[in-house]
């Protein structure tokens, strides 16, 4: 069972993330240079343009933004809310924020739906999960 959860991790873990129906935390610096507002605001990711950028709907302003994942962080929600797993094992898996570990960076989870539905997933990285648009 280990064995086939490192093969997983490793098949399932890619060098992008980003998704559309994820919320995500702009922190580009360029952006906020040039007087946009947008800086630690989050938006919704509507569309993935060559998997490294996202079309990112700003959910102030409506705003609509071409941004580089690397400047996106994912969005922890409140515990008991839905998050899509971004990477890993998982990847592509919705589960409920059951805890998270502030210490250790990392939640426990419980898949829904799907091949893995009930599984609980006791340390996943803040990274690796992201908050899904309501």
């Amino acid at each position: 069972m280990e064995e086939e959860e490192k093969a997983k991790e490793r098949s399932n873990r890619k060098d992008h993330w980003l998704c559309p129906g994820i919320v995500v935390k702009v922190m580009s610096k360029s952006l906020a240079e040039k007087g946009h507002h947008y800086y630690k605001h989050k938006g919704l990711v509507k569309r993935v343009i060559d998997r490294y950028v996202g079309e990112i709907e700003m959910l102030e302003s409506n705003h609509v933004v071409r941004v580089d994942q690397d400047e996106l962080e994912t969005v922890v929600p409140r515990i008991g809310g839905l998050v899509r797993i971004v990477n890993g094992a998982y990847r592509g898996s919705n589960a409920r924020l059951l805890s998270v570990d502030t210490e250790k960076f990392s939640a426990k989870l419980r898949v829904e739906k799907g091949l893995y539905d009930g599984r609980v997933l006791e340390a996943v990285e803040y990274e690796d999960i992201c908050k899904i648009a309501d």
